[in-house]
Formats: structure tokens, C-alpha cells, sequence
């Protein structure tokens, strides 16, 4: 059993990392493309993201191969000679159930501790590959800025690469605009004994530069030429190597760390997120403590129009001063009253600035709670993933044994449809919790683990129906099902 599994397991697990390596190219051809990256860079690119599609690999790994084990098991009626002989699907599915649990293990193992690593290395390497300018490579006609303070426009190339025609050289270096330009008849450019600079031999041209020292040469505008039969311009390509960052500046992240050190990370920001909040609330206090004795039963005697009803006070009798009067008087508050007339407007204007500005703070504390509060979910929601990944190799595991016993198909063919279904369904189920539960709408337990919560007893059912010998899947037992339930409905009607 343990020979016919560790076949298909391998071979749909690297199957699997394939694909998901070719989804992360098509993703990011562009950034990798033209940058002139040496191959040992491009390889450890590819084995951190490897290691990174690990846990979507190996739970589709495990349901698809056990399902095409078994499958195959079923198909050459070796399950039914194992059965013929007294030994239980249960007994044929036990060393796979132990080497499942191993495998398990091993994925706790690698979520924790080498997940991590592998995130970091991935994360800071990728984001140097995508800082890094792209090659040198000057192309016929187009104005070429990839050297910085310079660009540089070429006519026409020769096929070796490093003839050159019709050469326009213009130096930003004093960032004053187009003000030193060289241009040659012809040319060529070769790279430096060191490859850390690019040199052009430049024939039969001419250097201009403008004066902009002199009084008015804005108006004047005043130039130098120089002519020359030859002219080595050299330029340095160090910045076209790939630079790489400290590690130390991505380490913090969540993605990054361990069960230990996620678990130090939540206590830290909910402590703090506990003090940020107990901070403002006692400067909001502190600040407003008038409005502890503020009497809200108050009411005036006089009623407050409303803009609408001023407005149609207005329409009714625009003629009318006295309305208007009347309208305006009964919006003062009595509070207004007593103060003199022509401090009346100041005094609302600054009750309006007042209130306007304690808004506009309490909409940035409650913006900056809800971004502190969204950063410890996702801390948390990386410790219980921690976890899910070896209950999905399980789960899997379970849904896809007995499926195989019951389809009775081995190879690449069913057995890849249903695979892709479960895994399908599965993933959609545990994006759409996680996606809930960083936004709040859901507890994080709840959100993270709902796919499992949903598989488990899909695959219970599954295992009870592999067991029991049941015809889950022929469809004379199923029409012989309806036709009961059809006869019980007919009899009833009949009853009433």
C-alpha cells in the first residue's frame, strides 16, 4: 500500500508545485524580464517560491493521489479480493492513515519553522528583483534613460551591437535641463575592463553647452561648441546590479513568524492597542469634560427651523421682510442670547470649527484603532494557519481514500475532476472565511477553520459509505431511491 501511495503522491505533488511556480512567472514575467539577472538568482527565486506554494501543494497532493490509489485499488478488483479475504477497508487504509498523520506532522513542522524563513527569503529577494532597473539596451531611434542624469538617443545600429550612428547625448547632471548635449556623426560602445561601466568612443561631432552665468542669458541665450575628432565618454553601470536588502527590514512581518514569536507579537499589539485606547478616552475627558454637565433634558422655549422650512418660509412670501425676520430669530439658540449681536457670529463660528475639528479626530483615532485591530487579526489569523494545513492533509486524506473506493478509477483521468472539485471547493470555502474574519464579520476561529468545519463531515460520510459497501455512486440504487420516495408521495396523496 505504502509503495502504490508514495508513487502517485510524488508525481501529483510536484505536479502541483509546478503549476502554482508557472501561475508565480506569469504573474511576475515582467518584473523578471530584461533585468539581465544571473541564473543562480533566478533559481533561488524559483526554489523560495516553491517553498512557499508548499502548503497549497501538498493538501491536493494527498487528495489526489490517495484518491487515485485507492481508485486504482478499486478498478483491478484488489479491493474486493482484500474484502473476499476478511480484511476491512478500514485495515487497507491504516498504514496510509499513519503515514497521513506523519505527513501531517511534517507539515506543522514546515508551517512553523521553515515557512517562515522561506517567506523572508522569498519576500526580500523578490522585492530586490523588482527595485532592479532593467538591462542595458539602447534600441535604434528612442531616447534611452536608463542611466541616470543622461539620456542618450542612437540612429541607427550595425548588427554587432556596438557600432553606433547619428549619436545624441544629453547631460541633466547640473538638473538645469538640456543644457550640455553631445552629438556625433558615429561611434561605439564597448564595457569596461571591470563590467561595472559602459564606454563610447565618439567620432566627428560636436559638444554644446549653455552659459548660464551671465546677466540675461535667458534672453541672449549664449552657447560654447566644441568641436572633435574624437571623443571616450564613460558611464557607470553599478546601479544595473542587483543590490540586495536586509533581511532585517522584512523579519516583523506576520507572514514571517513562528507560533512563538506570533504569539509575543499579539500580546504586544493588544496591549497597546488596550493603552492607545485608555490614553485617548482620558484625554477626550480631560478635554471635553463640560459635557459631563451638559443638561441634554434642556429645552428651549423657542423652536429651531429647519433650512427646508426657512426655505419655504422664503418661497411663501419673499416680499416680505418681516418674515424673514421672524424666520431668522427663530433659529437663534437661547444659548446665543446672551451674548451681545455682533458677537453672536463669531461665537457660532468657532462652535462650528470646534466641533468640526473633534470630529475630524475621532474619525482619525477610530481609523487608526481599526488599523491596529485589522493588524492583530491577520497575526492572528497566521497563528491558527499554522495548524490548518496538517487538519486539511487529514481531511483530504479522508475524502479522497474512500472517493476512490467508491468511483473505482484509477489514473489521471475522474480522478483529477474530482480532485479539483474537493480542492476547489476547499479553497474557496477557506478564502472566503479568512477574507471575513481580517475584516471582522466573522470570528478568526471560525473563519479560518470554516473550510475544515465544512470537509469534515464530507469526509466522515465518505469513510462510513467506503465501509459500509455502499453504492454511493450507481445510479440504479439512486433511481431505485427516487421511485420509492415517488411511491411514498403518491400514497400519501391518496391517504389525504
Amino acid at each position: 500500500m505504502l509503495k502504490s501511495y508514495a508513487g502517485p503522491f510524488v508525481l501529483t505533488f510536484f505536479i502541483a508545485l509546478f503549476i502554482l511556480l508557472m501561475q508565480f512567472l506569469w504573474k511576475y514575467i515582467d518584473d523578471l524580464v530584461g533585468k539581465g539577472l544571473e541564473l543562480d538568482v533566478v533559481l533561488r527565486l524559483l526554489f523560495y517560491a516553491g517553498a512557499t506554494f508548499v502548503p497549497m501543494a501538498l493538501p491536493l497532493a494527498i487528495l489526489l493521489s490517495s484518491l487515485m490509489t485507492f481508485g486504482n485499488l478499486g478498478e483491478h478488483y484488489e479491493l474486493v479480493a482484500m474484502k473476499s479475504a476478511g480484511i476491512s477497508v478500514w485495515k487497507v487504509m491504516r498504514p496510509l492513515i499513519w503515514l497521513s498523520v506523519g505527513i501531517s506532522i511534517f507539515a506543522f513542522f514546515f508551517s512553523n519553522n521553515l515557512l517562515p524563513v522561506a517567506n523572508l527569503k522569498f519576500q526580500s529577494l523578490l522585492y530586490d528583483v523588482r527595485q532592479q532597473k532593467l538591462a542595458f539596451n539602447i534600441n535604434e531611434g528612442i531616447f534611452y534613460n536608463g542611466i541616470e542624469n543622461y539620456v542618450i538617443r542612437v540612429g541607427e545600429k550595425e548588427n554587432d551591437g556596438r557600432t553606433i550612428y547619428d549619436v545624441h547625448i544629453y547631460d541633466h547632471t547640473d538638473r538645469l535641463g538640456n543644457i550640455k548635449v553631445t552629438t556625433a556623426a558615429s561611434g561605439y560602445m564597448e564595457l569596461g575592463h571591470d563590467h561595472q561601466s559602459i564606454i563610447f568612443t565618439l567620432f566627428d561631432g560636436y559638444s554644446f553647452t549653455d552659459i548660464h552665468s551671465t546677466r540675461n542669458y535667458r534672453e541672449n541665450r549664449p552657447f560654447e561648441r566644441t568641436a572633435f575628432k574624437q571623443q571616450r565618454l564613460k558611464f557607470d553601470l553599478s546601479d544595473f546590479n542587483l543590490t540586495r536588502t536586509q533581511e532585517d527590514l522584512f523579519k516583523n512581518h506576520y507572514t514571517m513568524l513562528n507560533i512563538k514569536q506570533l504569539n509575543y507579537y499579539i500580546d504586544s499589539l493588544n496591549i497597546r492597542l488596550a493603552e492607545r485606547k485608555l490614553r485617548y478616552e482620558e484625554n477626550f475627558i480631560r478635554r471635553f469634560n463640560h459635557l459631563s454637565s451638559l443638561d441634554t433634558t434642556f429645552k428651549p422655549e423657542k423652536t429651531i427651523m429647519r433650512p427646508a422650512d426657512r426655505l419655504l418660509v422664503s418661497a411663501q412670501d419673499t416680499s416680505s421682510k418681516d418674515t424673514l425676520i421672524t424666520a431668522q430669530k427663530a433659529i437663534v439658540m437661547p444659548v446665543l442670547e446672551n451674548f451681545p449681536p455682533n458677537e453672536r457670529v463669531a461665537v457660532t463660528d468657532l462652535a462650528i470649527n470646534s466641533v468640526r475639528t473633534t470630529k475630524d479626530n475621532i474619525v482619525f483615532n477610530k481609523n487608526d484603532f481599526s488599523v491596529q485591530l485589522e493588524n492583530i487579526r491577520k497575526h492572528e489569523w497566521v497563528w491558527h494557519k499554522k495548524f490548518t494545513l496538517s487538519f486539511a492533509c487529514l481531511i483530504l486524506f479522508f475524502i479522497g481514500a474512500p472517493m476512490g473506493a467508491i468511483i473505482r478509477k484509477g489514473g489521471l483521468g475522474l480522478p483529477v475532476v474530482i480532485s479539483v472539485l474537493f480542492f476547489v471547493a476547499y479553497h474557496i470555502t477557506s478564502i472566503t472565511g479568512e477574507k471575513a474574519a481580517k475584516v471582522g464579520d466573522l470570528s478568526m476561529f471560525t473563519g479560518v477553520w470554516l473550510s475544515s468545519m465544512v470537509l469534515l463531515p464530507v469526509g466522515l460520510f465518505l469513510a462510513f459509505k467506503a465501509t459500509t459497501d455502499a453504492s454511493l455512486l450507481d445510479t440504479d440504487s439512486w433511481r431505485k431511491f427516487f421511485n420509492r420516495m415517488k411511491n411514498r408521495i403518491g400514497s400519501k396523496k391518496q391517504t389525504a
